[in-house]
């Protein structure tokens, strides 16, 4: 019967303000008959408005009332339902919140009358209840049925706030107990001649083994065995294995009730390689033998629930002693730190955003830094041995481990958190831990919380600020007790005694705690403002330097920085005000010698890193820094006062490049760490030689100057070979070059030869003035006749020996030359004097290639350092720098008359030429060209790390880790890296073969 349009009216305004979406619907579903009696009764309407989705639960209570199987059923639910206000209130909760337990109850339309009790047992059940309530189950068709029924108990009390998520994720654990107690159970009525052979014990782990699982989650578990007295431990293991799996199949396979979830044994030892079942001692000899650090991580947890309950305390008492360990293993803390790394890495890049669970501020992080914490202190704390993680961290607040506000908070966002993860999946009982994006599902959720103004956007606001909160806590608890512990801080709260305090640095990775203690007693001692900023950011930036392969060094070189610049009112309100500038100087100031050496000289050079765009490590183009260096040998009195001056600008530009380099490395939070190393590579090499040009510019001007004011009487020119013709210096690169001048007109030509001579002495003798900063090194060995030749030419001196005299090395070698400082004229025309030479036009004869090849095989047999291994060394070793660049210069010798593109003087612009032309495959260029772009990063690597040049991988092993944290490599993978550089070079060796000796006898 249709209503009146007054009351559809009256009734369509009611159902808006109560919450319903699709009022029309609702107004129909109300006119069903089932639901005449209640349609226009304002408790029925309150509590459908109570729930997470109105239009949901009446939908819902509309199928359950057709699903009852006569009428007298639907009347008695209809009677119950006016009477009995939390039966109510439980079951249009759940209907307002799972399709899933909707679908279950139309099934099964008596389960409703599950959720009629209200006693005090019925508000918190234990595994008993649910024991009981599985007890009739006889196949795994009726467990399922069964577990549902449970599950929708849980779920109505969860939804109606009766319980809170802590206690329904108990609850959960408890009845996914009680399923795989009833689920073995099954498995042994089918098997008793297994079962009469052997001790069983399911020991739980992950959420249920903390007593905090999830509506939908794997179960993970381990499982024990043991020969019961008398039989062949042989056979017993045998039977044990098959009773544990046919368990797994009972609780994970699919029915025509569905599945109830699954049974996950890959936390035991070997993963899914290892046998299902071992007994108590295999367990034993694998964990003191073999185990990783997040194997006994994953012990923290365990708890034996089903089978040999015995067996399974013999278990835990025996696994215990080395969980609490675990923190004393080499790298422990840089493992655990590695695999949260590896969860995030492993996010789908469209799923990040919405991951609840594993995303950065998610609840892995609040678990992860809880259980690290346990890990450290629990050895000595007992009362920190909780696997469950709310547990924990209030233990950790109560010991002094944690401040008791940052507690409160982590306590608060975690709690919201795991809720909204449990109305997400509860919706339809599905394993997931993202964020829906639906408008509806978002409102549903909401609701449920109870936000109500404006359920969605409520809920995005709620999520981001708790999302924040724990990523932001995470970074920080484990560091700030520290200071608590040195500063004495937060008087009134327990602190960490200084044992503990040296046992949390150790954990953390610095080799001399006793120092990093005193570093930071100095730093955050005291009531001063500048004490109170060092507290603030010292937590993140300990963080940041235990990420690095030398946490010390970062700490040390931290405090030299600060008591420098303590004082100047920018530093510090920088560094807490610009995120990216304290995280770019606690990179630079761990990952190597020279950028903090640098940095020590000029500690003003800070306010680079500060930049938020990024422009502060910009390296800046030929032409400023010229004009810069000019304007300050201008101001100098005198050329040395010039050059120390052009020093200055060197050292901080060389910082400027190398921080730019490690940020580019390590990446930042905000801006992740540069996929395109070849990039890198460029900029690297380009700024330094740059800046190379730059300062023999204002050498030159300062020598110039102070001998003949502004009038050289001849004119002066610079030429870059090598690697600084080729715009490819590294930091520890010298500076090949050649000299010319040219008379001026009516000068004569020995007394120009003579000033040329004064000035290149000069320039070498202020350039070699001892320094602390890296060394630029002048050499002139690729001149005309090497050292026997002189060191200074005119243009008519070269012209006339390279035509009589050039040999095929110094056609090779004026492939990389370029002026880089002086007369640009006579720059120009030094180029067009050998242009010929090195682009011949009839191409390169057979006799000159075969002469590049003998020269190659004597420059490797000489130069290669006595006992070093070829296959890591980056320059002359088989597929290393001299193996390419060697390869592509035969190229352009051969080709560069007819191809413009190959002539230039940067190898990785020429072999993109060869490419483009067709003289070198695809293929075979990109794995030159890797190949080129390793070599050079591991020399850069070497210099940042040591200070000094070196062409292969450092022996020590702080320097070889703090190279492969540079090269992208994390704790514990510098095996890979060594690895990884092998099978490069090995490549482009192939490569080489074919193209540079097989090109040669061809």
């Amino acid at each position: 019967m249709t209503a009146a349009p007054g009351r559809r009216s009256s009734t369509f305004t009611r159902l808006l303000r109560h919450g319903f979406t699709d009022a029309s619907a609702a107004e129909r579903l109300l006119d069903s008959p089932d639901l005449v009696p209640l349609r226009d009764d304002p408790v029925l309407l309150e509590a459908l408005g109570g729930t997470a989705d109105p239009d949901l639960a009446l939908l819902g209570l509309v199928r359950l009332l057709e699903a009852q199987p006569n009428p007298g059923a639907r009347q008695e639910l209809l009677d119950t339902l006016i009477a009995a206000k939390p039966l109510r209130d439980r079951l249009l909760g759940v209907l307002g919140a799972s399709t899933a337990l909707a679908d279950h109850l139309s099934r099964h339309p008596d389960d409703w009358q599950a959720l009629v009790m209200y006693e005090a047992y019925d508000l918190h059940p234990g595994v008993e209840e649910f024991e009981a309530g599985l007890a009739e189950a006889d196949d795994p068709v009726s467990l399922r049925v069964a577990y549902r029924r449970c599950l929708l108990s849980i779920a109505a009390r969860d939804v109606c706030g009766t319980t809170g998520v802590a206690e329904s994720a108990a609850e959960l654990a408890d009845l996914a107990t009680a399923t795989l107690r009833a689920a073995l159970g099954l498995a042994e009525a089918a098997a008793p001649e297994d079962a009469g052979l052997c001790r069983l014990a399911v020991i739980a782990m992950g959420k249920c083994g903390g007593h905090e699982l999830n509506y939908v989650s794997d179960v993970d578990v381990i499982f024990v065995g043991e020969a019961v007295e008398g039989a062949d431990e042989t056979k017993a293991v045998r039977a044990a294995t098959r009773l544990a799996s046919h368990m797994m199949r009972i609780c994970s396979e699919t029915t025509v009730e569905g599945s109830i979830w699954p049974v996950d044994a890959n936390l035991r030892p070997e993963g899914r390689n290892g046998p299902l079942v071992r007994t108590l001692s295999s367990h034993l000899a694998y964990y003191q033998r073999w185990a990783k650090t997040w194997e006994f991580q994953a012990l923290l947890k365990a708890r034996p629930v089903a089978g040999d309950l015995e067996l399974g305390e013999e278990y835990v008492a025996a696994v215990q002693p080395l969980v609490w360990k675990a923190a004393e293993r080499e790298n422990f803390v840089p493992d655990v730190q590695k695999m949260r790394r590896r969860v995030v890495e492993n996010i789908p890049v469209a799923e990040v955003d919405r991951q609840l669970k594993l995303g950065p501020g998610g609840l892995r992080d609040v678990e992860f830094a809880v259980q690290l914490l346990q890990l450290v202190h629990g050895r000595t704390d007992t009362s920190l041995r909780s696997g469950t993680t709310l547990d924990a961290l209030g233990a950790l607040a109560a010991g002094g481990y944690v401040g008791r506000a940052d507690a409160a908070q982590l306590d608060e966002a975690y709690r919201f958190l795991r809720t909204m993860e449990h109305r997400i999946q509860l919706f339809r009982l599905r394993r997931t831990h993202l964020v829906p994006e639906e408008e509806a599902e978002l409102r549903r959720i909401g609701r449920s919380l109870g936000l109500r103004t404006d359920p969605v956007a409520e809920l995005i606001r709620e999520w981001k600020r708790h999302a924040t909160v724990v990523r932001r806590l995470h970074e920080k608890l484990f560091y700030r007790p520290l200071l608590d512990a040195v500063a004495q801080l937060a008087s009134g709260e327990a602190r960490l005694s200084a044992e503990a305090a040296r046992e949390r640095m150790v954990a953390l990775g610095y080799a001399d705690p006793a120092s990093a203690l005193r570093h930071l007693e100095a730093l955050a001692s005291g009531v001063t403002r500048k004490a109170a900023i060092q507290r603030t950011l010292l937590p993140v930036l300990l963080g940041w330097f235990a990420d690095s392969a030398d946490p010390d060094a970062g700490l040390l070189n931290f405090r030299k920085v600060s008591d420098a610049l303590g004082k100047t009112p920018w530093y510090l309100r920088l560094l807490r005000d610009e995120g990216a500038a304290a995280q770019n100087l606690a990179r630079v100031l761990s990952a190597g010698r020279l950028a903090p050496d640098l940095l020590m000289r000029a500690p003003e050079a800070v306010a680079l890193l500060g930049d938020g765009d990024g422009g502060g490590l910009e390296p800046r183009s030929r032409p400023h820094l010229e004009q810069e260096i000019l304007a300050a040998v201008r101001r100098a009195d005198g050329s040395a006062q010039a050059v120390t001056a052009a020093r200055g600008v060197r050292r901080r530009e060389l910082f400027r490049t190398a921080a730019a380099d490690i940020v580019g490395s390590y990446g930042t939070e905000e801006q992740p760490a540069e996929a395109d190393q070849g990039a890198l590579v460029d900029m690297v090499g380009g700024a330094v030689s740059d800046l190379t040009a730059a300062t023999l510019a204002g050498t030159l001007r300062a020598v110039v100057r102070e001998g003949w004011g502004d009038s050289l009487p001849t004119r002066f020119a610079i030429i870059g070979m090598g690697r600084f013709g080729g715009h490819e210096l590294g930091y520890g690169s010298d500076a090949d070059v050649l000299f010319v001048h040219e008379p001026r007109d009516g000068v004569d030509e020995r007394e120009a030869s003579q000033a040329a001579n004064k000035v290149v002495s000069e320039m070498r003798r202020l350039l070699q003035i001892p320094s602390a900063d890296p060394p630029l090194l002048i050499d002139a060995d690729l001149r005309p006749e090497g050292k026997s030749g002189p060191l200074v030419r005119t243009l008519t001196s070269y012209e006339a020996y390279y035509r009589r005299w050039a040999l095929t090395w110094e056609s090779h070698a004026l492939l990389r030359a370029e002026p880089v400082a002086g007369d640009e004229d006579l720059g120009r025309r030094f180029i067009e004097l050998v242009d010929p030479l090195r682009y011949p036009a009839g191409g390169l004869g057979d006799e000159a290639a075969r002469e590049i090849r003998r020269l190659k095989a004597r420059m490797e047999s000489e130069r290669l350092p006595r006992g070093a291994d070829p296959k890591l060394h980056a320059k002359l070793g088989p597929g290393g720098l001299s193996d390419v660049e060697w390869t592509v210069q035969l190229t352009q010798l051969r080709h560069g008359a007819q191809e413009p593109g190959l002539r230039t003087t940067r190898t990785r612009e020429a072999l993109a030429a060869a490419r483009t032309a067709g003289l070198i495959t695809d293929e075979d260029a990109e794995i030159l060209d890797e190949a080129w772009v390793l070599a050079t990063r591991v020399r850069n690597a070497v210099m940042l790390v040591r200070g000094r040049a070196g062409d292969t991988f450092p022996s020590e092993p702080r320097e070889l880790a703090a190279v492969g944290r540079y090269l992208g490599y994390g704790p514990g993978h510098v095996g890979d890296m060594l690895d990884a550089y092998r099978r490069t070079a090995r490549r482009a060796r192939a490569v080489v073969e074919e193209l540079f000796y097989g090109a040669a006898e061809r």
